[in-house]
């Protein structure tokens, strides 16, 4: 009967590491919507709950997807990938 391999394969180990970096981006988009909302509720009498909505979704989302570009950006990074691409520069 084949064994597993010990070594996790390098696209598992990083997808691994890119689905914890974003389980807590979600959370930080969480607070930071949930933060956004109770401002704007504290500062208008008259608010509505499509704002609110409107609110903790455009905020939530627009951290969500900045952070997410970033972690995609680090993880690239310390691949090695980049470097790889780099050695076909023009030589002058």
């Amino acid at each position: 009967m084949p064994r597993p391999d010990p070594l996790p394969s390098p696209n598992m180990s990083m997808l691994r590491r890119f689905r914890r970096a974003m389980k807590w981006a979600a959370l930080l988009s969480i607070v930071v919507a949930a933060i956004a909302v109770l401002l704007v509720t504290r500062g208008d009498t008259g608010t509505h709950i499509h704002m609110m909505i409107a609110t903790a979704l455009g905020t939530g989302l627009t951290v969500l997807l900045g952070t997410g570009l970033m972690i995609l950006t680090f993880l690239s990074a310390s691949s090695g990938h980049d470097d790889d691409a780099s050695k076909y520069e023009d030589k002058e």
